[in-house]
């Protein structure tokens, strides 16, 4: 068992105290800013979503929850949150009774996803969750139910929805710009080192789930049938690890191969071991790619028939929010709902059964 199990995250808790046509109608709808509480304060809410959110126009840091009080003095300077908007896991539920803060940002890793959202939404707030949503579909639309159960909104945190390079990928595909695709291919992977301290969960099953499938693949299925525009019907797969002294748990690589109804394929890998990180279709004139193809910081670089897409660098984390905040504000269907959520959690779960029996798995119906 990983040391950095489900409960040791939990026990850490007991020391501490869109696009601007809907971003104009939420302003309309709403001058204030919505206020956000980051559950969870490891790498990804430290470096990329505090950060983000000194840029949102729609949005700003209202709270935090977390179960190591060391981080709270940084954290209460830097953003400057009054006391009594700093929670634990274990007094989160009194965020009922926090009027400033009205959405909670779920960032644990991923096994506590489900717990969370579902005691947040019952906390009467809008949920947006990290991705991948979580373990299982099963998981995924019990969050979902509770929270249309408190009359919120449940979002993904899929950035890559407001990056511009994908947003254009998205829309030559859907228009078949330059013509229909014939094939796919996607990657997500890197040569991790390091797997100690707080980065341990990432290779155990009780938190990690799947190891890299479930961080890194997870955009290479979003990305998958965000270009192809469609769903599914079966999947083959296999998974392997080269380094057995240190995934004692979860594969250190996932290889898949999606098959639409039509015939036509994409192939996917995620890997904790190799490099790839690109997203590419194969069209009648050519080829529609974006390679990197996931990152944030310097952003990921697209090609199409035409050339290069020359965008500029974004910051992804702050128009996601951004975005997200405006369609609770205007009312507005969500770009990234938590049943597109589930839909992918359906695809990795595939590709786990595939893997695990050498057969191909057929989908059954999608939520999304």
């Amino acid at each position: 068992m990983n040391p950095f199990s489900r409960r040791h995250f939990i026990q850490l808790g007991a020391a501490a105290a869109v696009s601007p046509f809907f971003i104009a109608r939420a302003q309309e709808a709403s001058q204030k800013k919505l206020g956000v509480a980051l559950l969870g304060l490891g790498d990804y809410s430290t470096n990329q979503l505090g950060p983000a959110l000194k840029q949102t126009k729609n949005a700003r840091l209202a709270g935090i929850v977390t179960g190591s009080p060391e981080k709270i003095p940084k954290w209460q300077k830097e953003y400057e949150i009054p006391d009594g908007n700093i929670y634990n896991y274990q007094n989160f539920d009194t965020i009922a009774d926090n009027k400033d803060i009205d959405i909670v940002y779920v960032v644990t890793p991923t096994a506590l996803h489900p717990e969370f959202t579902i005691r947040a939404a019952q906390a009467g707030k809008h949920v947006i969750c990290e991705k991948p949503m979580a373990p299982t579909t099963a998981d995924c639309m019990r969050m979902i139910e509770a929270v249309k159960k408190a009359g919120k909104t449940l979002q993904i945190g899929y950035r890559l929805h407001w990056d511009p390079n994908h947003m254009r990928l998205m829309d030559a595909m859907k228009k078949k710009e330059f013509g229909d695709w014939k094939s796919i291919s996607t990657a997500n992977g890197s040569v991790m080192k390091s797997f100690t301290g707080l980065n341990a969960w990432r290779i155990g099953k009780d938190l990690g789930i799947a190891g890299a499938l479930y961080d890194m693949g997870v955009y290479c299925v979003q990305g998958s049938l965000y270009t192809a525009g469609m769903n599914p019907v079966s999947v083959t797969a296999k998974h392997f690890t080269d380094r057995p002294e240190i995934f004692k748990e979860v594969p250190e690589t996932y290889e898949w191969v999606l098959e639409f109804a039509d015939g036509r394929k994409a192939e996917g890998t995620s890997s904790y071991g190799r490099q790839g990180n690109f997203l590419r279709a194969v069209v009648e004139k050519g080829v529609v790619e974006i390679a990197p193809g996931y990152n944030y910081g310097g952003g990921p670089k697209g090609r199409t028939p035409d050339g290069e897409m020359n965008f500029g660098p974004v910051n992804q984390q702050a128009l996601q929010i951004d975005g997200q905040v405006a369609s609770i504000l205007a009312g507005t269907p969500s770009l990234v709902p938590g049943e597109m959520g589930a839909r992918d959690i359906q695809v990795i779960n595939g590709i786990i059964e595939a893997a695990e029996t050498g057969k191909a798995f057929t989908f059954g119906k999608f939520p999304y």
